[in-house]
């Protein structure tokens, strides 16, 4: 008997995760990346642990899907730190995550192929047999996870945002993006800012080190944060607004410059006018890094996240499509893909080998973030909302149920009780 095949598309932090499922589910995985490099906004992102993101983690880890964190882990700069709003935050270093996900992904059997931009499926009787990439090349496989995001098009950001802002997506040099679960027929809905215009804004920027004080670096290199409050003549709090990450849209983050040391300066804004922050001091020969127009904009997302099961299955015409990271919802940050794509991969091992799918419970903070966002994207009215366990309305709703545990072991019992240790671990096929 032929060994099972799992397509992923979509190399972000929820696609790795869903491919590397699948690989230790039994399976033979095959992850198609448009870029050179995989992890996607991952590559400009770097914060995890902080608030619930801790108690995710670690429920992953018992789950048996811990692999990304382990390497989140080795990567990281600065570990239990503090700033407004979050607490045992962990900051990788963006310049080393990407290489070490790659060797993580090798190490465990998984074929990756870059440069690999999918445009067609072909389809027959409810199941998607083969997607072709633009070069013509076809990947055959029993099953296929869509982790193509819900951000990578151009025409979104000049849209909806304030045009291109030349960010880490590169979509205008590896072509835009291309959602599966849309050429395969499932219904999809977009996300909405307060104002009602459609998508969010990509949450945060770079900055070059090399390019603020002394003072700032060694602040950032010491301990990870810097927080330096922001004149009255260089005021940004109407931005807040536009954030896809509402954990940081609060008072301390409209009256302040946060910056996170992930290798580089991380300013925790959507985008900041170079001419006004140059008069914060200490900012005064700023640069940005990413996106490179970071004074003007940034990154359009939430555009397409499709209608999904508790399982993740995508719910539609075919019925061997499951979804990973945004594109299963208005879920937002590293650690929310890693949970979705880890039980995206593993269903899709499951349907192709005719096995029961998986859903978590809801006693589990990764079960109930899950099954209650899943369900919110049904209703019209909770598309504006972005959920996260590391703040904002989801991270409430885990406080309020019990769910926010920081002890490890107190995590590892609850999984240990849900008779689901290992769960991601064991071979299916």
């Amino acid at each position: 008997m032929s060994k099972i095949k799992i397509v992923v598309v979509g190399g972000g932090w929820g696609g790795c995760a869903a491919a590397i499922a699948a690989v230790k589910a039994g399976a033979e995985a095959v992850l198609l990346e448009r870029t050179d490099m995989l992890l996607g906004t991952g590559l400009v992102g770097g914060i995890y642990r902080n608030n619930g993101r801790q108690t995710a983690a670690e429920e992953m880890t018992t789950l048996g899907g811990g692999d990304l964190f382990h390497v989140m882990d080795e990567c990281a700069g600065h570990k239990n730190i503090e700033f407004p709003g979050h607490a045992h935050a962990s900051l990788y270093n963006v310049y080393e995550i990407e290489p070490a996900v790659r060797k993580c992904l090798a190490g465990l059997g998984v074929k990756v192929v870059a440069n690999a931009s999918v445009v067609k499926i072909d389809k027959k009787e409810g199941k998607v047999l083969s997607v072709v990439t633009r070069d013509g090349a076809v990947y055959e496989a029993d099953a296929f996870v869509d982790a193509t995001g819900t951000s990578a098009v151009p025409g979104n950001c000049v849209k909806y945002g304030n045009g291109c802002a030349m960010c880490i997506l590169r979509c205008h040099s590896f072509a835009p993006r291309v959602s599966i679960c849309t050429l395969a027929g499932i219904e999809e809905w977009n996300g909405r800012k307060k104002d009602g215009s459609l998508g969010a804004m990509s949450g945060s920027c770079k900055l070059f080190k090399e390019s603020l004080s002394e003072d700032i670096v060694r602040k950032l290199n010491d301990t990870g944060v810097c927080v330096v409050p922001i004149p009255a003549a260089a005021n940004m709090s109407e931005k807040l607004g536009m954030k896809a990450c509402q954990q940081y849209a609060t008072k301390d983050f409209a009256e302040n410059i946060i910056l996170l040391d992930t290798g580089p300066a991380k300013l925790m804004t959507p985008y900041f006018p170079l001419e006004k922050l140059r008069l914060v001091p200490g900012f005064e020969k700023a640069r940005y890094e990413d996106p490179i127009a970071g004074g003007r904009g940034n990154s359009m997302r939430y555009f397409q996240f499709a209608d999904c099961a508790h399982s993740l299955q995508a719910r539609g015409e075919v019925d061997n499509i499951f979804c990973a990271g945004e594109k299963g919802g208005a879920m937002v940050g590293h650690t929310e893909a890693v949970v979705t794509g880890t039980l995206a991969g593993n269903n899709a091992v499951r349907l192709a080998a005719g096995k029961e799918l998986v859903e978590l419970p809801n006693g589990l903070a990764v079960g109930d973030f899950i099954n209650h966002v899943t369900d919110e994207m049904k209703r019209d009215e909770c598309r504006g909302t972005k959920y996260t366990f590391s703040g904002s309305v989801y991270f409430e709703r885990m406080k309020e149920l019990g769910l926010y545990v920081c002890d490890p072991s107190e995590t590892a019992k609850k999984v240990e009780a849900a008779g689901l240790s290992g769960l991601f671990a064991r071979k299916i096929c």
